[in-house]
């Protein structure tokens, strides 16, 4: 038996619908419907992404960064567009947007804290 990579990743998140818009809105990702009602799986690939509720028992209001030591990565198009609504609506950026061997690439905190990285070099 062997792993072969990574096939779903989620985050826990306090507000559901906010989390949800805020990732529909910025990033353009479109709900899938396969999903259980506990959590919005968007249709990405070629991994799945979703936010779902906390899970009984985590506080992410204890932590000073939810998903410290986790580096989340997106591909995208339109990276320095993103970044400048963002930007413009308020939301922080945690690394400003430069051009390296990802392509342009900055990071952003999600509303519940999270650092995700985009970038447009595939």
């Amino acid at each position: 038996m062997a792993v072969t990579g990574p096939d779903f990743i989620s985050l826990q998140v306090r507000d559901l619908d906010a989390s949800q818009r805020f990732y529909e809105h910025y990033l353009g990702l479109v709900r899938s419907p396969a999903g259980p009602p506990h959590a919005v799986v968007f249709a990405t690939e070629p991994i799945a992404f979703a936010v779902r509720d906390l899970v009984p028992g985590t506080d992410l209001d204890a932590v000073a960064q939810p998903g410290l030591g986790v580096a989340l990565w997106f591909h995208a198009s339109g990276v320095q567009d993103i970044h400048d609504a963002l930007a413009a609506d308020g939301h922080p950026i945690v690394a400003a947007p430069i051009d390296g061997p990802f392509g342009r690439t900055f990071t952003f905190a999600d509303p519940d804290g999270y650092h995700v990285t985009l970038h447009d070099r595939a």
